[in-house]
């Protein structure tokens, strides 16, 4: 291993076991982040928070007793070790040692690796450290092939995954500063006001936690970076793909069109006719990239057989709703679209498992979401609810759907608190996306 190489873990692990970690926001996540015996991988798109989580549970474990020394970590996005592979990672033990003897007879380091996907053969390494050195091991990363490919199958089941996403409402706020009512209080909202006009800015600005507070240019700029270098490093160097124009006009297409029926056939047929030259294969890949990098979320319409599922479009979203108007050339608000995005994102960080559902009449359901325990719940969301017509239409739907899934919950989202019907079918409840959200 070259010497500039092996100086620079050396400084990293060092200072990481001299120095608490940094201040950050406290994160949520769905369940327990910790699976005796198995590695935990931290997923999820760029800057959306996986290393300050990572100092998150390094923080937790000194706040529980362990010392500093007792919870090294190392980015291997740190452009001096480029080039380290998975042989050298062996090093970092043997250095441990050296620079943190009190360590060894501690209880069990745990060990946070950030980005290790950077380093070819990673897998054997941690796999050793979870067999030899009975440690605890925390790695990140920013493609979910590190859980599909890389977790589950070289670390031969012992892996474990927590999934990271931009701020949710709860967190964006709590980051500004803003308390979050407590729901076990009688009247939690009495300043729904301005709940409602912080809901707002957080629908605009996004969950990135570098975009917030920004100006709407600079914010902009920001995220746009963002996009163009997940395309670069997880979508075109990772797979190396040569239809950037493709690849492009895809991300324009579905970062623009959040929430929008998305097929594949009629995407590529429109390409086609505006001279890009791509295979129907290759638009089938590039979204299957674009989600592994979590730039996008798809999901399935409800289906009771594999071939129904995938004969039928399926519903695209940006993972962030801070992307949307980058991408959006209509002009409009699109409140609708931002809302039903945001909900998304919020079952996901909630571990549930999401399809959308249309009925044999025709009507569309949102989503039917499902909790790890096996509940289902049918949700619409409309940031519309104001007029008569609207309202008795979203509820059509959702009770023609609730009648073909009778175990399911029925659930109306809904913008603002005047946005509530008045009157409500009793299996139906309604309220604003932003209590829903907080609770």
């Amino acid at each position: 291993m070259d010497t500039r190489i092996r100086q620079a873990l050396s400084d990293q692990l060092t200072r990481s076991c001299r120095e608490s970690p940094p201040q950050f926001t406290p994160r949520r996540v769905a369940g327990s982040y910790r699976f005796p015996g198995k590695a935990t991988a931290v997923l999820g798109a760029r800057r959306a928070g996986k290393t300050t989580f990572l100092h998150q549970i390094r923080a937790e474990r000194i706040a529980a007793g362990a010392s500093v020394d007792g919870v090294p970590y190392i980015s291997f996005e740190d452009e001096r070790i480029a080039g380290l592979e998975g042989r050298d990672l062996g090093f970092l033990t043997d250095e441990y040692a050296r620079v943190a003897p009190s360590g060894i007879d501690s209880p069990p380091v745990a060990w946070c690796f950030d980005e290790i996907q950077l380093v070819p053969g990673w897998e054997r390494f941690v796999r050793r450290l979870l067999d030899e050195a009975e440690s605890e091991v925390f790695v990140s990363g920013s493609s979910a092939q590190l859980l599909s490919k890389e977790v589950a199958t070289s670390l031969r089941g012992r892996g474990w995954h927590v999934l990271m996403h931009p701020f949710g409402f709860d967190e964006a706020l709590r980051h500004a500063g803003i308390a979050v009512p407590d729901k076990s209080d009688a009247e939690p909202w009495r300043e729904s006001r301005m709940l409602e006009a912080e809901f707002a800015k957080w629908l605009a600005a996004g969950g990135f936690p570098e975009a917030q507070g920004l100006g709407p240019a600079r914010r902009a700029q920001l995220l746009r970076d963002y996009v163009d270098v997940a395309i670069l490093r997880d979508v075109v160097e990772r797979h190396d793909v040569r239809n950037i124009a493709g690849l492009r006009s895809l991300v324009r297409h579905l970062l623009g069109n959040a929430g929008s029926l998305f097929s594949v056939e009629k995407f590529h047929r429109a390409l086609k006719s505006q001279g890009i030259a791509i295979a129907r294969d290759t638009v089938h890949q590039l979204l299957g990239y674009l989600e592994d990098c979590f730039l996008v979320r798809v999901v399935w319409m409800e289906a009771g057989s594999e071939r129904q599922r995938m004969v039928n479009p399926r519903k695209v979203y940006p993972v962030d709703t801070g992307l949307m108007p980058i991408f959006d050339r209509t002009g409009r608000a699109n409140l609708g679209h931002a809302l039903e995005t945001a909900v998304l994102v919020e079952l996901e960080r909630r571990g549930m498992e999401v399809t959308y559902v249309k009925t044999a009449d025709g009507y569309e359901v949102d989503f039917l979401a499902r909790t790890p325990d096996g509940r289902r719940e049918l949700i619409q969301v409309s940031a519309d609810l104001g007029e008569e017509a609207t309202a008795r239409r979203e509820l059509r739907a959702l009770l023609a759907a609730g009648a073909e899934h009778p175990d399911a919950c029925l659930r109306l989202l809904t913008l603002r608190r005047d946005d509530v019907p008045p009157s409500l079918p009793a299996q139906v409840a309604c309220q604003p996306t932003l209590e829903w959200m907080l609770a």
